[in-house]
């Protein structure tokens, strides 16, 4: 996600000043037919959740087309902040479930509360829901969630695996002196499996004080811990860029220059893609042997790894609110969201949990979703991410800059952004 300089800064103040307002629910407006924008974030959705949606839709409302929008995660938070507050706003949006709390204390979503039993209630999953909810009112329903996982093929690792997170760094150095290119694949901008490290070594991102401020934690002795001990993973244990983000990790765990890839449980489709597909996998090879782990805590079991997944809203200034409203329920309808897990997914609805696949990358991921965390629900979090500090921290401690310093640069950053 680039950077936005004033306009991240002003993603509150832009949105609200272009008279979004989350005040209604859905239930008016709109035209009895007409034909809906639905902006779903990269490939994780799959094509068969994609016909159903606009067979279903289409079928329910008839005279109505649906059209999906494809967009990408770098820079969504700039083009939603211009869409949004626009009058040609998009019909139903996934967000990132770190970037819902700037749209929905923005007023940028329309007000579901009162659909919330509609939609799926207390089946629904809970900490998508907070994660979508604002001043005591629900603004974007959970999509999907996915832990992060730990890929590895026995044929390059062997049998052995970690039990704790110093034991996963250990071998990690020891599969790179052992001749692997990468004994653990962490490019510098991969920001997602550092906080791990800081989190099982007792630090944290930011906490909201009693005052109302946000309190950056990477400065803290865990915090540093932490970092330091990615640092050790940067310089003995990964060949990755340290430049380099987590786009296309397939590409090198195919070549057999891999030992450990952490990443969503959903990559492994990345992973067992055709060997011609336009982004091929290694079906045939290393992807055929493939299996994963959840990352190990500082003192065994699953380690605080971070929690992915989306929210699924209506934008208050959508033109076609009922009709919106109706793609959003087919989207959380159990049909649906069974397509989502059966894809490796974790649906947003309890009912749709049967789905899911039964097999060694799923139950690694039903063991890290246990302890998984967000990023702090601050309004503001989103400008965080936009302007890629974490990215821009994490290349200069792959690089072998002091891990205090960049703590501490870290903490006063973070917190001019969630305080301003």
């Amino acid at each position: 996600m680039r950077k936005l300089g004033t306009l991240a800064l002003g993603t509150v103040a832009a949105l609200a000043l272009a008279g979004c307002s989350g005040g209604s629910t859905t239930g008016g407006g709109g035209d009895a037919s007409a034909e809906i924008r639905v902006w779903l974030v990269g490939t994780d959705t799959p094509d068969t959740a994609r016909e159903y949606l606009k067979e279903t839709f289409e079928a329910e409302n008839p005279g109505s087309t649906l059209v999906i929008e494809e967009q990408q995660w770098n820079g969504l938070v700039d083009k939603y902040t211009t869409a949004l507050s626009g009058s040609d706003s998009p019909d139903v949006v996934e967000i990132g479930n770190t970037q819902a709390a700037a749209f929905t204390s923005a007023g940028a979503f329309t007000d579901l509360t009162e659909k919330y039993e509609e939609l799926g209630g207390d089946d629904l999953l809970q900490g998508f829901v907070e994660a979508g909810s604002y001043d005591g009112s629900f603004y974007a329903a959970p999509y999907y969630s996915g832990a992060r996982v730990v890929f590895y093929s026995p044929s390059i690792v062997g049998d052995s695996v970690p039990t704790t997170l110093d034991e996963y760094v250990e071998q990690g150095v020891a599969l790179k002196e052992g001749g692997l290119a990468s004994g653990i694949y962490a490019p510098g901008k991969d920001w997602y499996n550092v906080l791990p490290f800081v989190w099982e070594n007792g630090g944290f991102v930011a906490e909201q004080a009693d005052d109302g401020t946000w309190e950056a934690g990477f400065s803290t002795e865990g915090g540093i811990a932490g970092l330091e001990q990615m640092q050790e993973v940067y310089s003995s244990a990964s060949g990755a860029p340290k430049d380099g983000d987590e786009t296309n990790a397939q590409v090198p765990f195919c070549e057999g220059s891999v030992g450990f890839l952490s990443a969503p449980s959903w990559f492994q489709w990345s992973i067992k893609a055709a060997a011609d597909a336009e982004t091929p996998g290694c079906p045939d090879t290393y992807g055929k042997d493939i299996t994963a782990m959840a990352l190990p805590g500082k003192d065994g079991g699953a380690a605080a790894a971070f929690a992915g997944g989306s929210n699924i809203a209506i934008p208050a200034k959508s033109a076609h609110q009922d009709l919106a409203y109706s793609a959003l329920k087919i989207i959380l309808s159990e049909d649906y969201q069974k397509l989502l897990a059966e894809n490796g997914l974790i649906p947003a609805i309890a009912g749709a949990e049967a789905a899911l696949p039964d097999d060694a990358v799923t139950a690694a991921a039903a063991e890290a979703a246990k302890n998984a965390r967000l990023t702090p629900a601050a309004p503001k979090w989103a400008d965080v991410e936009a302007a890629q500090i974490l990215q821009d921290a994490f290349v200069q401690l792959a690089q072998g800059a002091d891990a205090a310093e960049i703590a501490a640069s870290l903490d006063e950053q973070i917190e001019d952004i969630l305080n301003s």
